[in-house]
């Protein structure tokens, strides 16, 4: 019949006697390894990409890094930004918290800040993540359910 014997339960100290089972062993292989790679196809993987700035930044280049910080959390990555110091710069930390400021303002609605602006030496950082599908689509259903139960009240 082309089957096999295996042991289903073999480091069991109360399996006496020991459990065996009759399959096709190389069956049972192939569709074991199918589960993995469809679980592995389902895992979401998040990168953390990484921009960095300068205080004294240009426009051009401020806008072209946020741009693609912008489609960066569109993709879904979570993007950690850093305003890199040099020299006597690290004494005006303000000026990295308002270019900190003015990325978050820029990118509201597709990020959430998840780790507000620190000084980390001679750098500032800061962790944005995309804005949450979920939460999205949670908060519409329960505004239709409101809706709809005030106009079933109408009705009545």
């Amino acid at each position: 019949m082309d089957l096999d014997l295996v042991e289903v339960a073999n480091n069991s100290k109360n399996s006496e006697p020991p459990v065996c089972k009759i399959m096709d062993y190389g069956k049972f292989k192939y569709e074991s390894a199918q589960r993995v790679k469809e679980s592995k196809k389902k895992a979401t993987n998040i990168v953390v990409k990484e921009m960095k700035y300068r205080p004294k930044i240009g426009t051009g280049d401020f806008e072209t890094k946020t741009a693609k910080v912008e489609k960066f959390l569109q993709s879904g990555h979570k993007v950690k930004i850093t305003i890199m110091f040099r020299g006597r710069e690290v004494t005006h930390p303000e000026l990295g918290r308002k270019i900190l400021d003015d990325i978050v303002e820029r990118v509201s609605e597709y990020a959430i800040v998840e780790a507000y602006p620190r000084l980390d030496g001679r750098n500032m950082t800061m962790v944005l993540g995309p804005e949450g599908k979920k939460n999205k689509k949670k908060s519409k259903p329960k505004e239709q359910v409101q809706a709809s139960s005030a106009s079933n009240e109408a009705e009545k």
